[in-house]
């Protein structure tokens, strides 16, 4: 009986440790020269959230910036006043890769957005898939990728778990980006 209750306990612990899951798959690491400037593009959204990529290119910024990186910019699309859709994906890659070498930026972090919403239901978890990139801003190489997806629980926010996720998929960046 004891033995059974044991084996509930556990199991019943596994499954609720599992049901915050995150998939994550990270591309090597590339050696990084000491930049002085970073810049972050917009994040394509492809999802029915409105401004999803812009979220997630904030958060991106905010947290290359706490991590101790100097000099990261971020790159605002003009998207015309007052609206909730994003400007064209092709246009806004050549504009905002233009606009990073202006700033003389060796690297540029975009990528996309997948997933960015709560699931249906009673609880309504919070759901985040992510897609990012470093390009090589003289080249245009992507030199390192990652992808992830997220869930958080039905009393966790958007925001949270974007950030938890942006900050595991950045990780790798972060520990080799060289500092002042």
């Amino acid at each position: 009986m004891r033995n059974r209750l044991v084996y509930m306990l556990s199991l019943a612990g596994l499954t609720l440790g599992l049901a915050g899951c995150a998939g994550i798959q990270v591309s090597p690491t590339p050696a990084l020269s000491s930049a002085q400037n970073w810049a972050v593009l917009p994040l394509e959204n492809l999802t029915d959230t409105p401004m999803a990529g812009q979220r997630a290119a904030a958060l991106a910024a905010s947290l290359l910036s706490a991590e101790g990186l100097d000099g990261v910019q971020r790159y605002v699309a003009d998207s015309g006043e007052e609206t909730l859709f994003e400007p064209a994906a092709a246009d806004l890659r050549a504009k905002s890769l233009a606009w990073a070498r202006t700033r003389h930026a060796p690297y540029a972090l975009t990528g996309s957005v997948v997933e960015w919403r709560y699931k249906v239901g009673v609880d309504g978890e919070p759901v985040i898939g992510l897609t990012l990139q470093l390009i090589d801003v003289d080249s245009g190489k992507v030199v390192w990728s990652a992808t992830g997806h997220r869930e958080g629980w039905g009393n966790d926010s958007l925001a949270g778990v974007a950030t938890a996720l942006e900050r595991k998929l950045l990780a790798p960046l972060t520990d080799a980006a060289p500092r002042r």
